[in-house]
């Protein structure tokens, strides 16, 4: 059964650096975030960004997100992954939970999201996600040599 988590979240640091930016080439930089989250998901996250500027300004870029806390009274930690684009003051994410992240109670987890938004204070986010009851159980049987 899936269930919709509602969420806001704020991002409370953005240290972004350059790491290749050769004469004649796309700017590559590195993101470090800091965010915090309300509502169907409550906690605090750590997410890397890599991201590669346009001549226009506009980015593409891609992300891992560790999530600690509660979704919907679960509590534990998991990860997302980002993919994702900036174009003209917006910003436009995919989310996939990365099958075998989530610990404690998050054991399982399975998801996809999504969120648009320009400049704001708070960000929201919707995440469609379930439990594999294999993988709760400690019972994953897709592995190799399982």
């Amino acid at each position: 059964m899936t269930t919709t988590a509602q969420t806001v979240f704020k991002i409370t640091k953005w240290d972004e650096q350059p790491y290749s930016e050769e004469d004649g080439e796309r700017k590559l930089t590195r993101a470090s975030i800091t965010k915090t989250y309300q509502g169907g998901i409550q906690g605090q996250a750590s997410l890397e960004y890599l991201m590669m500027y346009r001549e226009d300004g506009s980015a593409s870029f891609v992300g891992l997100e560790r999530i600690k806390g509660q979704l919907g009274g679960r509590s534990g930690s998991f990860v997302l992954q980002h993919i994702g684009t900036f174009e003209g003051d917006i910003v436009r994410v995919a989310l996939t939970v990365v099958p075998g992240s989530g610990t404690g109670e998050l054991s399982g987890l399975l998801g996809e999201g999504d969120f648009e938004a320009g400049h704001a204070e708070s960000f929201p986010l919707t995440l469609n996600y379930a439990f594999d009851a294999d993988a709760a159980q400690g019972e994953v049987s897709d592995l190799p040599g399982s």
